[in-house]
C-alpha cells in the first residue's frame, strides 16, 4: 500500500511542477513549436516518465535533469530574442512553396515536402486549385500559410530586428542598396535600430526600437 501512496505522492508533485515549468517557459501554441522546444518537451517527458517509475530514486534526483532543460531552454530562449540570426539557425526561415500559381519544386525536394503534402493543407484551407494562389509558405511549424490571388497584396518584412531580410527584398524585386538609400532619405541611417520595416503601397513602414530595448 506504502507503494502507491508514494507513486500519488510523486504523480501530484511532478503534474505541479512541470505546470510551473511549461507556465515559465512561455506561451506558445502547440501546432507552432519549435525544434528546440519539440527537443526539450520530449526529454522533460522521459525524465518524468522516470521519475514516476523509478520509485527508489529520491525524487528531486529525477528533477534535476528537468531543472537543466528548463534553464537551457531560457537561455534559449533569450538568445533568439534578441537575435533574428539565431533564430532562423534554429527554427529555420518559411520557404515559399507555390508562387503566382507556379509550385516551386526544388523547395519542395529541399524541405521534403510532397504534393500530398501540399494537395491536403489547400483542402483543409478550403482552396480548390493551386492557380489561385499568389503565395503558399511552408512554416517552420510545418503549417502552410496561403494567400490567395484575390486579396490584399502580401506585405514582406524587410527589416527585422535591425536585420534586414533579403529575401523578401528579392520578392519585390529590390536589392539591400535600394532600401538603405531609401530609409537614408527618411532620416534613418542606423539599421540597428530599426525593430521593424515592410514596404507597402509604395511606401516604407518604419518602427524603431523603444528606448532601451535592444533586440526586443
Amino acid at each position: 500500500m506504502e507503494i502507491y501512496w508514494v507513486l500519488f505522492l510523486r504523480t501530484i508533485f511532478l503534474y505541479i511542477f512541470i505546470l510551473i515549468v511549461f507556465r515559465l517557459m512561455g506561451k506558445r501554441e502547440v501546432g507552432e513549436l519549435s525544434i528546440m522546444d519539440l527537443v526539450v518537451f520530449v526529454l522533460i517527458a522521459e525524465c518524468v516518465a522516470f521519475a514516476i517509475d523509478e520509485v527508489e530514486k529520491p525524487v528531486l534526483q529525477n528533477v534535476f535533469p528537468i531543472v537543466i532543460l528548463f534553464a537551457v531552454q531560457y537561455l534559449n530562449s533569450l538568445i533568439t530574442l534578441k537575435s533574428k540570426k539565431v533564430r532562423d539557425l534554429i527554427d529555420g526561415d518559411p520557404s515559399i512553396i507555390v508562387h503566382n500559381g507556379v509550385i516551386n519544386q526544388e523547395e519542395m525536394r529541399k524541405q521534403r515536402y510532397n504534393l500530398d503534402d501540399l494537395f491536403q493543407q489547400m483542402r483543409e484551407e478550403r482552396i480548390p486549385s493551386v492557380q489561385q494562389i499568389a503565395y503558399a509558405f511552408l512554416e517552420p511549424s510545418g503549417k502552410l500559410s496561403i494567400f490567395l490571388k484575390s486579396e490584399d497584396p502580401l506585405i514582406f518584412p524587410l527589416i527585422v530586428d535591425g536585420y534586414i531580410v533579403e529575401n523578401h527584398l528579392n520578392y519585390i524585386n529590390q536589392d539591400k542598396e535600394w532600401l538603405l538609400q531609401q530609409l537614408a532619405e527618411k532620416g534613418y541611417n542606423d539599421i540597428e535600430e530599426i525593430f521593424y520595416c515592410c514596404y507597402e503601397n509604395n511606401e516604407l513602414h518604419v518602427q524603431l526600437r523603444a528606448s532601451g530595448n535592444n533586440g526586443l
